[in-house]
């Protein structure tokens, strides 16, 4: 738990982290005529190039196409937020015997920013969702988020590969301007029409050489062919739907909804519309299954949490359910994408690296501020901002971050040392920035892959099915300094202008250690 004084700077934040409750549909937002999609099969190929399709890519049949279960986050990373979604991952297994990863999608208002450096050191997916939570944001705002991200919780840019616009509000612009800012991917779009639908959207993730597919009835200018954004992706939000069909749909935090048009929510009722949704899915042409979830509504740990234990029971059943159907996995969108680029079929899921746990080798005694628990107690940085204070392992700013100013001088006051922010050929976890040192080079950089080979004839072995004991796993050595340990792929180079703009904070001092604190 944050400390005293830190919990009740947060209390008064909270109604603004309740209010964004965004990401809902009424009914569908595309049609085949109004998509007018074409897409040339001949030229369009993998790995950089995908039609919008309902099969299966690679030419895979359904049969031999893994049944995946994205998870997301949406907004502020809080130690509230990050109990909210372990309550749902952290006791679970993928087939190989890892961890699922998810995807957080982060806005920076009351974040604090060493839970983003542990969770991305943990292997899960930061992405970007805007600085202040802004829809159809400008571009200082999505810029901002990089900067901040990398400056304050030491995300290398290169691993922040994919968006998502709050409220879900987006236009023709915004996916031009990420595409121009080498983002690979936006999952914003929705796919609300069910799949046993002719006229479904649902298509798995696609390039937008030949335009986007979805949300053609929603965004202004969008669709018969714009905008062609060569190389940029689209992951689609895939909604579910209760017994109406097509007018009983839901997209986030499905169960905050009441079902089959009734007043009240019933936990019975949503959990039997997702098992439908997934079933329908998984029995068709295995387009994954989305749960995207704003966290701090499902948070027990938050003060004035109104969720029922009801409803977290129904979650962890549904996702229980999900997982004793064989070949399911529960994965980021960055690893879903990754294997949409790159299919392989069941049979070679053993040797697919994305969906593997390489897990960084630092000694546990080692002190350096890196975001493992163990090696970074008592090294943070507290930054004690009146509206909303943070930790950091990366030096406090003068003043908090803001779109017109990603990225303070570090703050001079106490005589703090300096604390280097991290460069681009070193991976988070073995970079000291207190000494300004990569602890990692060609003969010590290691990581220990905790995968195991899926079980005998593919079994689907999950949950408690899964031997823990880390039999087999081996540490390797890296030839190269920089290893993006999470499986992040490479991003195009930023515009001059945001990497001038990130000079700005590389001067100035502040260091001393707070002491340790209990998070997640």
């Amino acid at each position: 738990m944050l400390p005293t004084t830190l919990l009740a700077a947060f209390l008064p934040l909270l109604g603004y982290v309740f209010a964004q409750d965004d990401g809902s549909v009424t009914g569908p937002t595309s049609s085949a005529s109004a998509a007018g999609y074409s897409c040339d099969a001949t030229k369009c190929k993998l790995p950089d190039c995908n039609c919008a399709s309902t099969d299966p890519p690679g030419g895979l049949s359904p049969e031999d196409t893994p049944m995946f279960l994205v998870f997301t986050a949406d907004d502020a990373v809080q130690t509230y937020t990050l109990d909210a979604v372990n309550q749902f991952l952290a006791h679970r297994k993928n087939p190989n015997g890892c961890q699922p990863k998810m995807t957080y999608y982060t806005s920076l208002n009351y974040t604090n920013y060493t839970l983003v450096t542990d969770w991305y050191v943990a292997g899960n997916e930061i992405a970007d969702h805007t600085m202040t939570h802004v829809g159809t944001p400008p571009e200082d705002e999505v810029t901002g988020n990089l900067i901040a991200l990398n400056q304050l919780a030491g995300i290398p840019l290169k691993s922040i590969i994919g968006f998502r616009a709050p409220y879900l509000n987006y236009s023709v612009d915004t996916l031009k301007m990420l595409a121009s800012l080498g983002f690979t991917y936006d999952s914003s779009a929705s796919a609300a029409t069910p799949v046993t639908e002719d006229d479904t959207d649902a298509f798995w993730p696609y390039s937008l050489d030949y335009g986007m597919a979805n949300d053609c009835l929603t965004v202004e200018s969008m669709c018969k062919g714009e905008p062609k954004l060569p190389g940029f992706w689209e992951i689609p939000m895939y909604a579910m739907f209760d017994n109406r069909g097509v007018d009983g749909v839901h997209l986030m935090d499905p169960w905050l909804d009441a079902a089959n048009g009734e007043n009240s929510v019933n936990d019975t009722a949503t959990l039997e519309y997702m098992k439908n949704t997934f079933t329908a899915h998984y029995k068709g042409k295995r387009q994954p299954f989305g749960l995207y979830t704003h966290p701090i509504h499902v948070s027990t740990t938050v003060p004035g949490a109104t969720v029922s234990n009801s409803t977290i029971q129904m979650i962890n059943d549904f996702i229980d359910w999900a997982q004793e159907q064989p070949n399911t996995w529960i994965v980021s969108s960055e690893q879903l994408l990754a294997w949409v680029r790159n299919p392989v079929p069941l049979s070679q899921l053993d040797t697919f690296e994305p969906l593997k746990c390489s897990t960084p080798a630092v000694d546990p005694s080692m002190k350096i501020c890196n975001g493992v628990p163990q090696n970074e107690a008592g090294l943070l940085d507290h930054c004690a901002f009146s509206d909303f204070p943070f930790y950091t392992c990366y030096g406090c700013p003068e003043e908090p971050p803001t779109p017109s100013n990603p990225s303070p001088p570090q703050s001079t006051e106490s005589g703090h040392q300096t604390r280097f922010r991290l460069p681009a050929n070193c991976s988070t976890p073995f970079w000291d920035p207190l000494k300004g040192d990569c602890i990692c080079n060609s003969s010590t950089c290691a990581f220990t892959d905790q995968s195991r080979p899926i079980g005998p004839n593919g079994a689907n072995l999950t949950g408690d099915e899964v031997p823990t004991s880390g039999d087999g796993a081996q540490a390797s050595q890296s030839a190269d300094p920089y290893v993006p340990f999470n499986g992040a792929a490479p991003r195009a180079a930023l515009p001059v202008g945001v990497w001038s703009a990130m000079l700005v904070g590389v001067v100035g001092a502040l260091a001393g250690a707070f002491g340790a604190i209990a998070r997640v």
